[in-house]
């Protein structure tokens, strides 16, 4: 039996355990949804009020200079490459992942129309987020050049679609946000290049979850959210990298002036930047931009491996508790135990998921809900102790033994469930 004074323990010797102090996170809260929307970092005030009273405020327009604002994509990239196993010049942060995944996909399909354009195939997971198939869709749509979508269910039916040697692209989420399946970046890469396709990897659910080296596993592209794990702020913008074997092969689509050689030139017509520069569009959102360097000099100052050592132990304890306290209630896990294949996130099924988790959201245990019948948890390691996973699922099995989901007010779903 697992106890709580043993969570105790482990949160008293626990290597991590003063980073929590760097987030506001409300009193009598357990903030179990930081792989949807991050918690505020505390310096984010602070910087937010700089950035408004005094970047905006009183220096004005010279802040572009001043406060090298023109430089944020670039700077912020720089910074968070440092977490992907990238160097400097390889990232930049703009727009958002979903236009940011058009423009890379974009930059795929040209290199390989250059090369081989008998590949018409893209690849993406069923269970991918939806914005990914959507986008593929679109692009495909738009160009109507004979490209097809083709979506598989597990890596054995990736291995064979590769094997037909049609594909041109494949999408693949890092982490899939429902399940928290997590795949071998290097295994994948080397599989895909085999048969002779290129990656895109959505990294919304493992940057900042999990250690990554892109450099090393020879990836191609990468996307993926700084609101999640990294603590950005709400819809703050996306990052992007490309290995630098492909960034002056891009042909920007969306060619906006921050991506042009000598943007103020005015010239009349566009010319693209050299290096990663050019997978940008137009003038980026410098409020919301600033806020992310909040976050991510958290991680900086922290360790890769501690965290993801962490996470395992937290997503462990879950998983066992949850056997341990709520058997009865029939909640399936989904998540893989197998440590090389789990993200940082706790998914079960129930038939009553959306009210359950409404339910545990008015005891103040805030998970999410995804369809079908999907409770999710984020596992944040610095802001998240063993005595939190203890503590929520005391507070599950309050809400399963006293039926409180039947209540009427947690059948009702809002706009955003």
């Amino acid at each position: 039996m697992i106890t709580r004074n043993e969570c105790l323990d482990w949160d008293q010797h626990d290597p991590l355990k003063n980073f929590k102090n760097d987030f506001a996170l409300p009193k009598d809260v357990i903030y179990l949804d930081g792989n949807s929307l991050g918690a505020r970092p505390k310096k984010s005030l602070t910087l937010a009020e700089q950035v408004i009273t005094q970047e905006w405020g009183q220096d004005l327009i010279n802040s572009w200079n001043k406060a090298d604002w023109w430089g944020l994509p670039t700077r912020v990239g720089d910074k968070i490459a440092t977490l992907i196993g990238a160097a400097a010049g390889e990232t930049v942060v703009s727009d958002s992942t979903t236009v940011n995944l058009f423009k890379v996909l974009s930059a795929a399909v040209q290199i390989q129309a250059d090369s081989d354009a008998q590949r018409k195939v893209i690849i993406a997971e069923r269970d991918a987020f939806p914005t990914d198939i959507y986008i593929i869709e679109g692009y495909i749509d738009l160009i109507q050049k004979g490209y097809v979508l083709k979506l598989i269910d597990s890596v054995a039916e990736l291995e064979s679609t590769l094997k037909h040697n049609d594909v041109a692209v494949v999408v693949l989420s890092h982490v899939n946000y429902r399940t928290g399946y997590f795949y071998d970046m290097a295994d994948i890469n080397r599989l895909v290049h085999q048969h002779g396709g290129l990656l895109i990897w959505d990294l919304c659910h493992s940057v900042g979850a999990v250690p990554m080296d892109l450099k090393k596993t020879d990836s191609d592209f990468a996307i993926g959210c700084t609101y999640k794990y990294l603590n950005g702020g709400p819809g703050s913008p996306a990052l992007l990298w490309v290995n630098p074997k492909h960034q002056n092969q891009f042909k920007q689509p969306l060619s906006g002036w921050w991506g042009h050689q000598k943007p103020f030139d005015m010239a009349q017509s566009y010319t693209p930047a050299e290096g990663i520069r050019r997978y940008l569009c137009g003038t980026q959102p410098i409020l919301s931009m600033s806020l992310i360097e909040a976050g991510v000099d958290i991680f900086l100052a922290s360790d890769m491996d501690q965290i993801r050592s962490k996470s395992l132990k937290l997503t462990d304890l879950f998983i066992d508790l949850m056997q341990q306290e709520c058997a009865d209630h029939e909640f399936e896990l989904i998540t893989p135990t197998d440590y090389r294949h789990r993200g940082s996130h706790v998914s079960f099924r129930h038939t009553h998921g959306y009210a359950i988790i409404q339910a545990l959201i008015a005891r103040g245990v805030i998970g999410d809900y995804r369809e079908p019948e999907v409770l999710r948890f984020g596992v944040t390691p610095l802001y998240i102790g063993y005595c939190d996973i203890w503590d929520a699922v005391q507070q599950i099995k309050q809400v399963m033994q006293h039926e409180e989901w039947k209540a009427p007010q947690y059948q009702i779903r809002g706009q955003v469930t």
